[in-house]
């Protein structure tokens, strides 16, 4: 299947359409919601493409690997269940996986080869292609390398019985096994405030860091994370140190009664979920005791230190298990967390209030508090709590997730505690400082991709939207933060737009403390690729008021007011003389010698807009 002639336009309603296609609910769950996110993270690449002044990109071979890739992706998410479904499981679960290698090696191929310096690719998504393809590799790795010729051929054949015969005797061995996808989603950097119009993880936590969070810096975390994941490219970790849950590095892994080994969180919560069997093999468990597996756990540190890998945190009684088998003690002893999360289900509401209160205060300490709390299992507990009549305890519990989301493996389980739509509750209805804190909360969860989809269908959009608009000034700040990252998800633009952001966004650029003007600027500029927020820009009269910000002295707000302009101009000729007639050529002209490197390059483009609109 050829890649060429495909514009960018369609590619990016190809991409909309496999993140839309409903996830699998069989064994490749996770394949294809891993392979859906990866993809959605290619949306804003195709964008810039788009929207650069370089030549098409419809011959090259990149691209052409791209649209096979995306193509094949498409036909295995809208065909892999119904697979399942028609044939063996053994058989079928083989070739679905095969699929996932052949498409995984493809995109990987074609994201390497992307001549970044062709195009007008900003920085902030060059980081996001480098977050994908830094995933598929570690997919494919997972999954194994196959010959690659086979790999290209079986990818222009539908899904059937001839694709998978031609090289099922080549794969036989690599498949003895389903390979399913690991994932490890590693921030960008630790900004303190918004750089540019499409930074995602790359969005400082600083915007609450200030309220109740814990105010140490995240850069040698996120430094260490970084390292790790760099790490994790150049090898493949053994399957049997993977959690067959989370299919990542097990920290405490625990056997149950069938023999089978887990992360102990996890199995733990698929237990407390009402769950009475083996997650792998389906058997009835006759009992839940959870037997610590030591041999395995020392494995696990024994590779680790042989490859120079930091091995996940082992919680033991309040401390963690340091290299040298040495202990350090984590601030707190895990008898007395556990007694304090109990206190949280307390019939005394005195004792509840004081319980909450007091995690509250552990939990913005440190690092080390957050992963004390969230083992003793506080997370649920807390959650049931946002739904509280008292209204100091709803805000107690808010702040105590907002904490506690800052560490990163918490925001699993945040989200797997169902957190969301009570969270959204209290952006809604909570009081004020609830309402900024639960808002600062849906922030530090979107920083997951996946997260922003979820959070984004859950409603928590129009109770933001309203927070921007009536909400206190630190109020509309979170809620600009929050919107801002889930409105990078493309999916999430149109619902903005329903909710009303366009209006609020103007009246915040035309307000005369002009307070909030960075804020906006930077959201719309995000919206503003978006066809239905396009409109709605144009249709509120935004243009005069983005003129008017190119001819000030905020570097940023001329580079933003140049960007959203020229996204309202292209392709779009009765924009380009509305802009013309409103004099932008002159201030457009001195942003062109005197802004930043990208506001030089926005202005520029609309020049020549301009230029050619007047000499037709």
């Amino acid at each position: 299947m050829a890649g060429g002639g495909v514009s960018p336009a369609a590619l990016l309603d190809l991409i909309s359409e496999i993140v839309g296609i409903p996830a699998n609910a069989g064994l490749f769950k996770k394949d294809c919601a891993d392979l859906a996110r990866r993809v959605s993270l290619l949306s804003h690449l195709v964008e810039d493409i788009r929207d650069s002044s370089a030549a098409s990109s419809s011959e090259s071979e990149w691209w052409s690997d791209l649209v096979v890739g995306l193509q094949a992706a498409k036909r295995l998410l809208s065909s892999a269940a119904a697979f399942l479904a028609r044939e063996h499981p053994d058989g079928a679960a083989k070739r679905v996986s095969f699929q996932f290698q052949c498409v995984t090696w493809k995109l990987e191929k074609a994201l390497g080869n992307l001549p970044f310096n062709q195009y007008d690719i900003s920085q902030e998504v060059r980081e996001q292609v480098e977050l994908a393809r830094s995933q598929l590799r570690r997919a494919m790795q997972r999954y194994g390398s196959l010959n690659t010729k086979k790999f290209s051929n079986a990818l222009s054949e539908k899904m059937g019985n001839n694709a998978y015969s031609n090289v099922k005797s080549k794969i036989t061995e690599k498949l003895e096994t389903v390979p399913q996808s690991i994932d490890s989603t590693v921030p960008f950097s630790n900004e303190k405030k918004y750089e540019s119009p499409r930074k995602s993880s790359s969005v400082s936590l600083a915007f609450y860091l200030s309220k109740d969070a814990d105010e140490e810096r995240l850069e040698k975390a996120v430094n260490k994370n970084t390292d790790n994941a760099k790490k994790y490219d150049k090898l493949t970790i053994p399957e049997d140190f993977l959690c067959p849950i989370s299919l990542e590095l097990m920290r405490d892994p625990v056997a149950v009664f069938t023999g089978q080994t887990y992360e102990r969180s996890y199995i733990q919560r698929w237990i407390d979920c009402g769950n009475l069997t083996c997650p792998k093999t389906q058997q009835k468990l006759e009992n839940f005791t959870l037997t610590p597996n030591y041999v395995l756990r020392n494995l696990i540190s024994q590779w680790c230190a042989k490859h120079n890998i930091e091995k996940p945190t082992v919680c033991v009684n309040g401390r963690t298990k340091n290299r040298d088998g040495s202990f350090h003690d984590m601030g707190g002893d895990m008898s007395a967390v556990r007694a304090l999360v109990r206190k949280l289900s307390s019939r005394s509401i005195e004792d509840r209030r004081a319980a909450v209160l007091e995690i509250r205060s552990m939990s913005k300490r440190s690092t080390d508090n957050r992963i004390l709390i969230a083992e003793a299992g506080a997370i649920p507990v807390l959650v049931n709590l946002l739904t509280s009549d008292d209204v100091t305890m709803q805000e107690n519990a808010v702040t105590c997730i907002l904490n506690l989301s800052i560490y990163e493996n918490n925001k699993e389980l945040i989200m797997l505690a169902g957190a969301v739509p009570s969270i959204v509750q209290v952006v809604r209805g909570g009081s004020m400082e609830a309402r900024e804190n639960a808002a600062a909360t849906l922030f530090s969860l979107s920083l997951a991709d996946e997260n922003k989809i979820i959070i984004g269908a859950s409603g928590a959009i129009p109770a933001l939207v309203d927070l921007l608009q009536s909400g206190s000034a630190r109020g509309k700040k979170d809620a600009a933060t929050a919107l801002f990252n889930l409105c990078i998800y493309q999916g999430n633009k149109g619902r903005a737009v329903r909710a009303g952001i366009i209006t609020a966004l103007v009246k915040m650029l035309t307000n005369s403390s002009h307070r909030m003007v960075d804020e906006a600027l930077t959201i719309l500029s995000v919206l503003a690729s978006n066809p239905d927020a396009k409109a709605a820009i144009v249709k509120a009269k935004t243009i005069p008021a983005l003129i008017h910000l190119l001819q000030t002295d905020q570097p940023r707000d001329r580079e933003n007011a140049a960007a959203i302009l020229l996204s309202l101009c292209k392709r779009d000729p009765e924009n380009v003389i509305v802009i013309g007639r409103l004099g932008a050529v002159l201030p457009l002209m001195d942003l062109s010698r005197n802004g930043t490197a990208r506001a030089k390059r926005k202005a520029t483009s609309l020049l020549e807009l301009l230029r050619k609109s007047s000499s037709e």
